[in-house]
């Protein structure tokens, strides 16, 4: 259980050494929109751009200061160096907040690779699913023409299924939050929902594998106390968790997209693999903005 806090506290020394070690790209992903299957069938690491929940005076410059503290936080880690290991970065269409976030990265911290990918406004209409599939498209070629390396069917089928395995896992995980005494906390069930956005998929699966295994018989030296739902956008903030926690409460499940959102649906293969891809981001549950 341990490994998740980790990950979280060192997600950037995990992400030079996976560079390192792999000699593969890491890009940086603003959204959870962005399709991952493509980045992890082109061999990539994508690493989500989070916060540090610390006090910042860089970003003033450059967006305005009545923008939401997240999209402000997660600029201040860019241009204070913490993500110069990043390749490129990525952004799905989202609040002018991320888009001004997103512009300013690429002019203040240039690097290899920017994609920006549209989505439909209204995912009902007819034609939301074709139009979603041709942005997915063409993001895959992008991504080909950038790497130089052609993406394959094959390739494909192995990002969904290692996308979906990761997706499978975390809702089981989830499944113990229901219990009258869950085995886990919520601040330690969001570092594991948190971590899969940036740590390599595989490894991650491994860990929430090992990890099911001994929840079944874990508890807790704790009073689980008043059971809490936690709701909003973005919150990966641990120590907001652990305060909460630690007045008489659980945390037993999220609606944000820092949790559940990210991973509770999959990619439905069938024989158009782009359209399983475009249409699971349709499908999925919601960001408001």
């Amino acid at each position: 259980m341990e490994k998740f806090k980790e990950w979280y506290v060192n997600r950037h020394a995990y992400a030079k050494q996976w560079k390192e070690q792999t000699g593969g790209k890491v890009i940086g992903t603003f959204c959870t929109y962005v399709p991952e299957e493509i980045l992890v069938a082109a061999k990539m690491l994508p690493a989500r751009i989070l916060g540090s929940h610390e006090p910042q005076d860089v970003t003033e410059p450059h967006i305005f200061g009545m923008f939401c503290p997240f999209c402000r936080d997660a600029l201040a880690q860019g241009l204070k160096g913490r993500f110069n290991y990043l390749d490129g970065i990525v952004l799905a269409h989202s609040c002018i907040h991320f888009r001004q976030t997103f512009n300013s990265w690429r002019t203040h911290l240039p690097v290899e690779f920017t994609y920006y990918i549209p989505m439909p406004n209204m995912v009902q209409t007819p034609h939301a699913r074709s139009y979603h599939r041709v942005e997915v498209e063409n993001f895959k070629k992008a991504i080909e023409e950038y790497t130089g390396r052609p993406i394959t069917e094959q390739d494909l089928d192995r990002g969904i299924e290692i996308l979906n395995r990761n997706r499978r896992l975390l809702r089981k995980v989830y499944e113990y939050r229901k219990l009258d005494t869950p085995p886990l906390t919520g601040e330690e069930a969001m570092y594991m929902a948190v971590t899969s956005q940036f740590i390599d998929k595989e490894e991650h699966s491994n860990v929430l594998e090992a990890v099911l295994k001994e929840l079944p018989q874990r508890n807790l030296p704790r009073d689980s106390g008043i059971r809490l739902m936690a709701v909003g956008s973005e919150n990966d903030d641990a120590e907001f968790f652990k305060m909460v926690e630690s007045v008489g409460s659980t945390v037993v499940i999220d609606e944000q997209c820092a949790g559940s959102r990210y991973f509770w649906n999959e990619s439905v293969p069938n024989g158009d693999r782009l359209a399983a891809i475009a249409n699971r981001y349709l499908d999925r549950p919601p960001c408001p903005v």
